[in-house]
C-alpha cells in the first residue's frame, strides 16, 4: 500500500530587517504569520502567540505580515495600512495589539480613536491610509504569503515550515519546542 506524497509549504520570502518583528534577533526559532486584523481565528491565535513569546522569550521570534482578506473582512485592508502607518513610527507592535484586542471596533471612526490612544496623530495617518500610502507594503506582504502557499488566516511558519497544526498554546509550545530541538 503505498500512501501519497505529503508536500510541506514552505516560506519563500526569507526574513529581512523590513518585517515587523518581535523578540531576540538571534532566536533559534522564528515564526512568520501571516495575519488578517478582522478574522476571528487570528484573533483567537493572537493570545497564545502573545504568551508562547513570554514563555520562550529567549528562543522565539515573531514576525508579523499582512495577509488580509478584503473580500470577507471589509476593513482589514485599512487595518493593515493604519498598522503600516504606525511602524514607519516605530509604533507597529503597539498598534497590532490595538488592533488585534479591539477586533469589533475596526471601522475607521473606532481606528481612528485607537491610533488616538496609541499615542499617534489620527489626522496624519488618516491621511496615509486614504491616499493608500502603506497599500504597496500590505500587497508585497499578500504575494509573498501566496507564493508560500497561504490561503487562509492565520497561517504560520515556524523556521520556515507551515505550521499546519492547531494554534492553542500547547501545540504552539510543542512545534515550537520541536523546531528548536531539530
Amino acid at each position: 500500500m503505498t500512501t501519497p506524497l505529503q508536500v510541506t509549504a514552505r516560506l519563500r520570502d526569507p526574513v529581512t530587517t523590513d518585517d515587523h518583528i518581535r523578540g531576540p534577533a538571534d532566536a533559534s526559532v522564528t515564526i512568520v504569520e501571516y495575519g488578517d486584523f478582522q478574522c476571528q481565528f487570528c484573533g483567537a491565535a493572537y493570545p497564545n502567540l502573545h504568551e508562547l513569546l513570554r514563555q520562550r522569550a529567549d528562543t522565539v521570534r515573531l514576525v508579523y505580515r499582512y495577509f488580509p482578506i478584503a473580500n470577507m473582512h471589509p476593513y482589514a485592508e485599512r487595518a493593515a495600512e493604519t498598522a503600516e502607518a504606525a511602524g514607519v513610527r516605530g509604533r507597529f507592535w503597539e498598534m497590532h495589539d490595538w488592533l488585534y484586542e479591539h477586533q469589533d471596533q475596526l471601522d475607521p471612526v473606532h481606528l481612528s480613536l485607537g491610533v488616538e490612544q496609541v499615542g499617534l496623530p489620527p489626522d496624519e495617518l488618516n491621511a496615509e491610509v486614504e491616499g493608500r500610502s502603506h497599500a504597496d507594503r500590505v500587497r508585497r506582504d499578500f504575494v509573498g504569503g501566496i507564493r508560500s502557499g497561504v490561503n487562509g488566516t492565520p497561517t504560520l511558519f515556524v523556521n520556515g515550515v507551515r505550521h499546519d497544526g492547531g494554534y492553542d498554546l500547547p501545540d504552539l509550545l510543542a512545534a515550537v519546542d520541536a523546531a528548536g530541538n531539530a
